[in-house]
C-alpha cells in the first residue's frame, strides 16, 4: 500500500515508558482518531499501525511565493523494497503541469503558484510500477490535494453606488437601506471572509449595523428644508474587522423626501395694490404669495378673503401653477365713493399631515389694501333703458319723455344729449341737447311701425369723447284711423238658373287697427239693389244673397255690388268695397260650368279645341317675331378700320367723296367714355344698319325752319353720341351721299339751278350760319342789281 510518510521522531515520555517511540502523523498535523483507544489497550508497548487513510488527502497553501517548487508530500508503496526498482507514475487533474512526482522517490511537488479562488482542490491518481518488468506493483490509488486559503481577496459590494430615500423628520433607527458585500476567500476556513460593516462618512446622521449592513437614521429631526441630500460611505472589512484585514467601500446617496412639516407664511403682514376704478369685473388687480418650504402636494395652498370692507368688491383666486393668490375685481370700484378697499386674506395648506400638526398652525393671514385710481368716466344714465308710449295721432312738437344722465366724476361736467341718426333715419324725433326732452317731429303711423328703437347719446360738454348711449323704446299706441276692408279678393259668381234668396258668397273684413276689445264690423249695402242683398251675421262676416231668380249672362255678364263695412271703435271708420259677381252657366246642382268670356265664344260657335288652336298660333307668331328681332340685333357690319391700336393714333384718308353722314362710322371710341353714358338704343358707329328707315321731313327748300331744326338735331345727336369721333378729329364732307335726309348740301351740281334758289332764309338761322348767309344773300342781291 502506498502511504504518505511524514515521520517525525517525537520523544514522548510517559511515566511507565523509558524508551522513545516512533509515531506516524497525519499530514495535517493531527493525531490519529484511534490514538486514545490505542493507549488504553496497551499502556506498555506502542505498536506501529498501517494508516492507509492518511495519505489520501494532501493540503497546500495558495499563493506560494517561494523560488522553488512547493513540496506537497511523499508517496511510498508497501511493495517498494527500496532497491530502486519501483517507479511512481502520477495522473489526474494537473498531473505533469501543475503537479510533478519524482519517479524514484515518490516526492510530489507543485510547479505553479495556485489560487484557491480559481480551483480549490485537485483529484489525482498514483501508481507504482516495476522498472524492469513494467508491471504495476499494486492497483492505482486516488487522492486529493486541497488548497489552503489565505486572505488575498478584499470584500466587494454588489453596487458601487446605492441610492436611497427616507422621509424627513424620521425617528432614530428608521431603516434606510441594506448594503451587501461579498468576499471571494474561503468562509469555512479562518476569518478571511468574515466581514464587518462600518461608516467612514455620514455620521452623525446615519449608522450601519456591523453584521447585516443595514443603514439606519442616527439623528432625529432631520429637516429636508435645511438639507435634503446626504452621501454616506460604507466600509466592509474582512478578518472580522481586525487589523491587517482587507476592505472595500461603497457610496450610499440618501435623499430626504418631503413631508408637510412647513406651514405657509406670508413674507409681509400687509400688501398694497392699486387699480383704476374702470377695471372690469374679473380683471386682475395684483398677486400675493405665501412661502412654503415644502414641495409638491405638501406645498399646495389656497387663499380666501376672510374679512374687510373690500370683501364685497374684491375676490382672491389661487393659481394652481404658481401657488399665488390672484386679487381680482368682484364688483365695480368707485373712486368718487371710496378710495381704499381693505381685505384680510388667509392662506392655508390644502393637504395637512396629522403627524406634524404640532408644528402648526398651517395657515397665515395678511392685510391687502387696494387703492382705486380715478379715471374720466363717461356719463351715466338714470336707467339702463327707457320705454315711452305715444298715440299715433299725437301732434308734432309734443314731448313724450325725458332722458336723464350725469357725470359720475368729481368734476360733474354738464351733459349734452343727441339722437344717433342711424337709429332714427326718418327723423321722427328730436331731443333737447340740454334737458334731454324728446319731442315728435313728424306724424306717426302705428300701422307702419309699432315700435321705434332710438339710441340716445350723452356726452360731457368739456370732453365730448366721453359719451354713453342708452336704448329708448317708443311704443306707438293705436288710434282708430283706418277703415275696415275685405279680408281677401273674392271670386264670386251667380248661376243663371239661381233662385231668389240663395247664398252666393260669405264675406269677411280686416282692419289694420287693433282695438282693445277686438273688432266688431257692420256690413251693409250702399244703396238698395234689386239683384242682391246682404245679411250681417254679426260675427264679423256677412252673407250675399240673391234678391231675384234667373240671370242671363248675355244680357249682363258681371255685376258690381258696393258693400259698406264699418267698425265699432271711436271714431267710427267705414269704407266701401266692391264685390264683383260674374254670371255663369251652372248645372242642375249649382256647379259652375262656364262664365262670361267662354260663353260668348261658345255662342259664336267656337269649341274649346278651336280656342286652344288659336292660342297656339298666336304664341308661335310671337316667338317668330322675337327670334327675328334677336337675329337682327346680332348682325353687324365690319368696321372700316381693323386695328388693335388706339383709334386716336389712326389717320383715315378719304380717296372718294364718301357716303356723307354714313362715312363717320369708322370710329368706335366707346371705351373712352364712361359706360354709364352709353345708351342701349344707340347703334355701333362702325356697323351699317341692315335697314334704314327714311325720316320723312319736308324739304328745307320749302321751309327754312325745318332745315335748321334738322341740322341742329343732327348736331346735338353727334355731340351726345358716345361713339362719336374724338374732338380733335377732322372729318371732311364733300359728298353727302344718298343717306342724307336733308339731301345734298353741296353746290357741285347746283350750277344749273343756282339762279332759281332764294337764300334769304339763311339770315334767320343764327350766328352759326352768318358766313354762309353773307355769301349767298349778298350774291343774290348783286344779281338783282
Amino acid at each position: 500500500m502506498i502511504m504518505n510518510h511524514f515521520l517525525w521522531l517525537l520523544p514522548l515520555i510517559f511515566p511507565h515508558l523509558s524508551s522513545p517511540v516512533i509515531l506516524l502523523e497525519r499530514s495535517d498535523g493531527n493525531l490519529p482518531h484511534n490514538w486514545n483507544h490505542m493507549m488504553e489497550e496497551d499502556k506498555t508497548v506502542l505498536h506501529r499501525f498501517r494508516r492507509d487513510w492518511m495519505w489520501r488527502q494532501f493540503f497546500l497553501s495558495e499563493e506560494y511565493t517561494g523560488s522553488n517548487n512547493q513540496y506537497v508530500g511523499k508517496l511510498r508503496s508497501d511493495k517498494d523494497s527500496g532497491d530502486g526498482t519501483a517507479r511512481y507514475v502520477l495522473s489526474g487533474e494537473g498531473a505533469g503541469t501543475v503537479f510533478r512526482i519524482d519517479e524514484k522517490s515518490g516526492d510530489l511537488h507543485a510547479t505553479q503558484r495556485l489560487d484557491r479562488e480559481e480551483k480549490a482542490s485537485y483529484t489525482l491518481q498514483a501508481q507504482a510500477f516495476n522498472k524492469i518488468t513494467g508491471l504495476p506493483l499494486e492497483p492505482a490509488t486516488e487522492f486529493i490535494v486541497k488548497i489552503h486559503d489565505i486572505n488575498d481577496n478584499e470584500p466587494k459590494f454588489t453596487q458601487a453606488v446605492y441610492s436611497a430615500s427616507v422621509p424627513e423628520m424620521s425617528d432614530v433607527g428608521t431603516f434606510v437601506i441594506e448594503v451587501n458585500a461579498t468576499d471571494a476567500d474561503d468562509a469555512t476556513y479562518g476569518n478571511s471572509a468574515k466581514l464587518v460593516y462600518s461608516i467612514l462618512q455620514g455620521q452623525p446622521y446615519f449608522s450601519v449595523e456591523p453584521e447585516t449592513g443595514i443603514v439606519r437614521i442616527a439623528l432625529s429631526n432631520m429637516d429636508r428644508e435645511v438639507r435634503n441630500e446626504y452621501q454616506v460611505v460604507i466600509q466592509a472589512k474582512d478578518m472580522a474587522g481586525q487589523m491587517g484585514g482587507l476592505s472595500g467601500t461603497a457610496i450610499v446617496n440618501v435623499t430626504l423626501t418631503d413631508v408637510n412639516d412647513s406651514p405657509p407664511r406670508f413674507a409681509y403682514s400687509s400688501y398694497h395694490l392699486s387699480t383704476y376704478e374702470s377695471a372690469e369685473i374679473g380683471s386682475t388687480v395684483g398677486r400675493i404669495k405665501a412661502n412654503d418650504g415644502d414641495e409638491g402636494e405638501n406645498a399646495e395652498m389656497k387663499y380666501r378673503i376672510m374679512d374687510g370692507d373690500g370683501k364685497e368688491y374684491l375676490d382672491i383666486i389661487t393659481d394652481d401653477i404658481t401657488q399665488e393668490g390672484v386679487i381680482v375685481v368682484k364688483k365695480k370700484l368707485d373712486y368718487e365713493s371710496k378710495r381704499v378697499y381693505t381685505a384680510k386674506v388667509e392662506v392655508s395648506n390644502m393637504h395637512q399631515d396629522p403627524n406634524f400638526l404640532h408644528l402648526g398652525p398651517f395657515s397665515d393671514t395678511a392685510i391687502v389694501k387696494v387703492t382705486a385710481k380715478d379715471v374720466d368716466e363717461p356719463p351715466v344714465f338714470s336707467r339702463p333703458q327707457y320705454v315711452f308710449e305715444v298715440n299715433e295721432d299725437t301732434p308734432k312738437g309734443t314731448a313724450i319723455g325725458t332722458i336723464t344722465a350725469w357725470d359720475p366724476d368729481a368734476t360733474d361736467y354738464p351733459i349734452l344729449y343727441a339722437i344717433d341718426q342711424h337709429s332714427d333715419p326718418e327723423r321722427l324725433y328730436h331731443i333737447d341737447p340740454k334737458n334731454g326732452s324728446i319731442t315728435i317731429l313728424r306724424s306717426l303711423d302705428r300701422e307702419v311701425s309699432k315700435w321705434h328703437n332710438l339710441s340716445i347719446l350723452a356726452s360731457e360738454m368739456n370732453n365730448p369723447r366721453q359719451r354713453s348711449r342708452v336704448p329708448v323704446l317708443i311704443k306707438v299706441l293705436d288710434v282708430n284711423d283706418n277703415a275696415p276692408e275685405f279680408a281677401m279678393i273674392y271670386e264670386t259668381f251667380v248661376c243663371e238658373n239661381v233662385k231668389a234668396g240663395q247664398l252666393i258668397q260669405t264675406i269677411s273684413a280686416i282692419d289694420t287697427d287693433e282695438p282693445l276689445v277686438g273688432h266688431k264690423f257692420v256690413f251693409s249695402l250702399s244703396s238698395l239693389n234689386t239683384n242682391f242683398t246682404i245679411f250681417d251675421n254679426e260675427d264679423n262676416t256677412a252673407r250675399i244673397l240673391t234678391r231675384r231668380s234667373g240671370f242671363n249672362r248675355r244680357e249682363m255678364s258681371v255685376y258690381y255690388l258696393p258693400v259698406v263695412i264699418s267698425d265699432s271703435d271711436y271714431p267710427i271708420q267705414s269704407s266701401t268695397s266692391t264685390l264683383t259677381i260674374r254670371v255663369c252657366s251652372c248645372d242642375a246642382t249649382g256647379n259652375m260650368r262656364s262664365c262670361s268670356v267662354d260663353a260668348l265664344l261658345l255662342s259664336a260657335g267656337l269649341s274649346t279645341g278651336a280656342l286652344v288652336a288659336i292660342l297656339l298660333c298666336i304664341l308661335i307668331l310671337l316667338m317668330i317675331v322675337v327670334l327675328f328681332s334677336a337675329l337682327k340685333k346680332q348682325r353687324r357690319k365690319e368696321p372700316l378700320i381693323v386695328s388693335k391700336e388706339d383709334v386716336r393714333d389712326n389717320v383715315v384718308s378719304y380717296n372718294d367723296e364718301g357716303g356723307g353722314e354714313e362715312d363717320t362710322q369708322a370710329f368706335d371710341i366707346g371705351t373712352l367714355r364712361h359706360p354709364e353714358v352709353i345708351e342701349s338704343n344707340k347703334l355701333r358707329r362702325d356697323i351699317i344698319p341692315e335697314m334704314l328707315f327714311p325720316y320723312h321731313r319736308p324739304s328745307p327748300m320749302k321751309e327754312c325752319a325745318d332745315v335748321r331744326d334738322f341740322i341742329i338735331s343732327r348736331l346735338q345727336e353727334n355731340d351726345t353720341d358716345p361713339f362719336a369721333p374724338p374732338y380733335d378729329s377732322l372729318a371732311t364732307y364733300a359728298y353727302e351721299g344718298n343717306g342724307s335726309i336733308a339731301e345734298s348740301l353741296s353746290s357741285l351740281e347746283s350750277s344749273a339751278t343756282e339762279g332759281d334758289h332764294e337764300y334769304d332764309y339763311l339770315s334767320n338761322w343764327g350766328p352759326q350760319f352768318k358766313k354762309l348767309a353773307d355769301m349767298y344773300v349778298g350774291k343774290d342781291t348783286g344779281v338783282a342789281n
